[in-house]
């Protein structure tokens, strides 16, 4: 597939939408913020000084998706119709965090699922530092992402 971010003078630019199909998209990332059994118990009881951590990052997820292209430079303004994040764990040491996030248009919304995420696990490190600064975030990866000309994308497990 050509690539099609850059101009006729090779530089970098804002690809045009204008002639796209608008049809319903869906993109759902996800990462993982692997961290002591201890901070993660102190996130699930709810002894995190700062507050309701989950509360927090889920705020910080959606207001993250709506601002995306104010801070990703090619990507597009896009009125999102609806964003979903979820936390899982494993009892032990990893919170995971996945983000679901919708649109009617022109063009996907992959790097909105992507930029929800990393900012929950950013706020996620943010309020538990003072309990453990060792926090590591990642993988972040798109999961699935549904609409659009090129199609459907599902990762399988064994992708990585």
């Amino acid at each position: 597939m050509p690539l099609t971010h850059f101009n006729d003078q090779g530089r970098a630019r804002m690809v045009d939408i204008s002639d796209k199909q608008e049809t319903s998209r869906v993109a759902t990332a996800r990462t993982t913020v692997t961290m002591q059994p201890s901070t993660l118990e102190l996130i699930k009881e709810g002894r995190i000084g700062k507050g309701d951590v989950l509360a927090v990052s889920q705020v910080a997820a959606i207001m993250a998706a709506k601002k995306t292209s104010d801070w990703i430079p090619m990507c597009h303004p896009l009125s999102l119709t609806g964003v979903d994040v979820r936390f899982s764990d494993n009892g032990m040491n990893e919170l995971y965090i996945e983000a679901s996030v919708r649109t009617k248009g022109l063009t996907g919304v992959e790097m909105e699922a992507l930029t929800a995420v990393s900012a929950a696990a950013l706020t996620v490190y943010d309020m538990c530092k003072a309990a453990e600064k060792g926090m590591i975030i990642g993988p972040t990866l798109l999961v699935s992402k549904t609409g659009g000309k090129s199609g459907d994308f599902h990762r399988n497990d064994t992708d990585s």
